[in-house]
């Protein structure tokens, strides 16, 4: 793997933000979901998270996850997504979310 030093990483722009609005994303290639998360001071931001395999709407109204804010937005069929919800490979093909144990302010930054 190859290093980097600590002001690239500075450069990753990671927010907490708290999802507050799930639709099912029917145009997507692969089953998704259209997701709005609060990012507390850049405001409301769209992504599209192929998470259907381990989460349903109800489970992921209210939850933190943690998102790369600064990448470029993606169309994606008639969606676009503005930020990078972050997760994990569970080890058989499905993303387990990043999230946190305790409830921080929308926006926090990863530090």
């Amino acid at each position: 793997m190859q290093t980097i030093d600590f002001c690239d990483f500075l450069r990753i722009d990671l927010k907490i933000g708290t999802i507050i609005q799930v639709e099912n994303f029917d145009k997507a290639r692969k089953p998704a979901y259209k997701l709005w998360i609060d990012l507390g001071d850049i405001g409301i931001k769209k992504s599209s998270a192929q998470i259907k395999d381990l989460y349903r709407p109800e489970d992921l109204l209210g939850k933190q996850v943690l998102c790369v804010c600064n990448f470029p937005p993606k169309q994606i069929a008639d969606f676009m997504s503005e930020v990078l919800v972050t997760g994990f490979d569970d080890g058989n093909g499905k993303i387990v979310l990043s999230s946190i144990d305790k409830p921080v302010p929308n926006g926090s930054k990863l530090i």
